[in-house]
């Protein structure tokens, strides 16, 4: 959009009611009328009546066939004019010769008695044009003012001759306040999208070497990564119109809609060159072609031809950049990805610990925070998490400081948010048995001790007995001390160990197991077909791996659910249960050897509810290096 154009006034401007003056600076209440279809029906019943009003003039006297032979007979009828349907004249009467009329029956012997008494008749064909105009007019009215405050109720994109009109919301210059100061946490993505930036400001600067700048730019990354954000920050920076629709706004029901609406996008973006359009959630419209098991051209088919088709035709010196964003990149279709479309792909990967600490910065600086609130404390309590989760933890602890009435958001506050979003929401009312809640006590007991005493594993920050989320009767908060993307055999092996613990601690102190560790059973599970399958970790099965790279499953490759014969699939399932068993045995020599802190440390969680980690310290006794 231009500076100098004004956007045009909608609907709802035009038909603004001017406000009255206020009065103490109170804006007066304006009501609201709500139309509904009873407004139409009485408008229809007024417009008949009106109708058979100016149509079907009716006398001053009406009266019965009988009365008027009668009147025939007795020498009173003095004029008559006889239509088709109604005989109309004058009589005489005590007040006078009045006008009357009658309904016209079949009588034969009407015109002879007329002649008979000498009465002056004459006839006249009735014109129904206007009633037969009205007839036709009236209900397509009626239909047509119903059928458009039905579409005006679903929205104003229904409209039919907006079906091939793009969806996309424009945000001008002005309107946009993003930049990249208000993205952090994904420094590599930043730098490479500052090429893009400076060709939208400075395009020559490029063209002078005969280079060209990449027609499309695919963001790929897990959800809550800051994709959307990253792509506005973009057009703020370079100060272009930004052109934002999802990939589900192209495909309609209706065949050819999708395909018109990538064309009126095109043509929208060139006429507000340089620009960019951004579309989110590519793989809602680029899914490979051919995955349909009927293989018919379906209309998501025809819409992604036809953006392959744009962006071929696209010329790179236009100063217009193409944007997606995805989580789901192998789905795409490869004619995507290929050079000349989406040229670069930038990852928009988690935020590291530096990275948090950025974020939550920039989240809190509307918030008031208390004195005792440590950034980088929570960016290390909070490993894997997006943009989104950290936003959704300093939302969470400003309400819950909020519902205590306090005056700014303390670390208490934020440590529950935490707890909200890694565990669920607690459930204190959940009514549990005495014999329940000991179990839970020492499950959780044995993963702490566990997780306390391997040197390999994450250190326990606290321990609950509270019930949250779904399921969750009782938790232990591990968190890493760093960021870590490599595991040794020694470090998982210790995973398994804690998750082991809790239906070891049930086993050796109860004598009997339960369902509470249905999870811990899974995971565990998982982490040994890894360790065998996938990093060639078993001794007797050597540095094979078993495990193909995972693909999407309309890929030929996948059909087959292995390659390999029965006899090494059952070496396999041996490996993994001995790396279970074996971790089983390491795990009761140690719980049992530590059966009185155990004991120690489920008592007071019976107590409190709640352990944190300086109270498991003591209990324990860890070495200064471990602590």
């Amino acid at each position: 959009m231009k500076k100098d154009q004004k956007p045009p006034p909608n609907l709802r401007d035009l038909l603004r009611i001017k406000e009255p003056p206020t009065r103490g600076g109170k804006k007066p209440v304006l009501r609201k009328t709500h139309f509904t279809i009873w407004y139409f029906v009485i408008a229809f019943l007024i417009i008949l009546f009106i109708q058979n009003y100016i149509v079907s003039r009716r006398a001053e006297d009406v009266i019965p066939y009988s009365e008027f032979k009668e009147s025939l007979r007795a020498g009173k009828i003095k004029e008559l004019t006889i239509t088709q349907e109604s005989i109309a004249g004058d009589r005489e009467t005590e007040k006078g010769v009045r006008k009357f009329q009658t309904v016209r029956v079949e009588d034969p012997d009407l015109v002879k008695e007329l002649e008979a008494h000498r009465v002056k008749y004459t006839g006249k064909v009735e014109s129904k044009w206007l009633m037969n105009l009205l007839s036709w007019i009236v209900p397509l009215v009626f239909f047509f003012v119903v059928w458009r405050l039905l579409f005006s109720r679903i929205g104003p994109e229904t409209s039919v001759m907006s079906f091939g009109k793009s969806r996309a919301k424009i945000y001008a210059e002005k309107e946009k306040k993003v930049s990249f100061a208000d993205v952090a946490g994904i420094d590599e993505a930043k730098e490479e999208l500052k090429e893009v930036v400076e060709f939208l400001k400075n395009p020559g600067k490029f063209q002078r070497l005969g280079g060209k700048i990449p027609k499309g730019v695919l963001l790929v990354g897990m959800p809550g990564t800051g994709k959307t954000l990253l792509a506005r920050a973009v057009a703020g920076e370079a100060n272009v119109p930004f052109f934002s629709i999802s990939g589900s706004d192209f495909v309609e029901m209706f065949v050819g809609v999708g395909a018109a609406r990538v064309r009126d996008l095109f043509a929208q973006a060139q006429t507000h060159a340089p620009c960019i359009i951004f579309i989110d959630e590519l793989d809602a419209l680029g899914k490979a072609r051919g995955v349909n098991p009927l293989g018919r051209h379906d209309e998501q088919e025809q819409t992604l031809n036809q953006l392959l088709a744009e962006m071929d035709g696209f010329d790179p010196n236009t100063g217009v950049i193409i944007m997606a964003a995805t989580n789901r990149p192998e789905i795409l279709d490869p004619a995507l990805l290929r050079p000349g479309r989406f040229d670069r792909h930038v990852v928009v990967d988690r935020p590291d610990l530096v990275g948090r600490e950025e974020i939550l910065r920039i989240h809190t600086r509307n918030v008031k925070l208390s004195p005792d609130v440590d950034l980088k404390v929570i960016a290390s309590r909070t490993p894997g998490f997006v943009g989104a989760d950290l936003a959704n933890i300093v939302n969470e602890a400003a309400l819950l400081a909020a519902r205590k009435n306090k005056e700014s958001v303390e670390m208490a506050d934020i440590e529950e948010a935490i707890d909200r979003v890694v565990a669920g929401l607690e459930k204190k009312r959940r009514l549990m048995s005495k014999k329940e809640k000991e179990i839970v006590a020492f499950h959780e007991s044995g993963h702490a001790i566990m997780a306390s005493l391997l040197p390999s594993a994450d250190p326990v920050r606290r321990i609950s007995i509270i019930p949250r989320g779904i399921s969750a009767l009782g938790y232990t908060l591990q968190l890493p001390t760093e960021d870590r993307y490599l595991m040794t055999k020694t470090e998982l092996l210790d995973r398994l160990a804690v998750l082991l613990g809790g239906r070891v601690a049930e086993e050796i102190t109860f004598g009997e197991i339960s369902t509470g560790a249905h999870n811990d059973l899974l995971r565990a599970t998982d982490i040994a077909t890894s360790m065998v399958k996938e990093y060639g970790m078993s001794e007797k099965l050597g540095y094979v791996t078993y495990e193909k790279e995972k693909k999407p499953l309309f890929l030929p490759s996948s059909l087959s659910s292995k390659e390999y014969s029965e006899e090494t699939a059952k070496q396999i399932d041996a490996e993994v249960k001995k790396i279970i068993d074996e971790t089983y045995t390491r795990v009761k020599e140690t719980l049992t050897g530590k059966r009185d802190k155990l004991e120690e440390l489920a008592r007071l969680l019976l107590e409190k509810e709640v352990v944190e980690e300086a109270d498991l310290k003591k209990i324990i006794q860890l070495p200064a290096e471990r602590a």
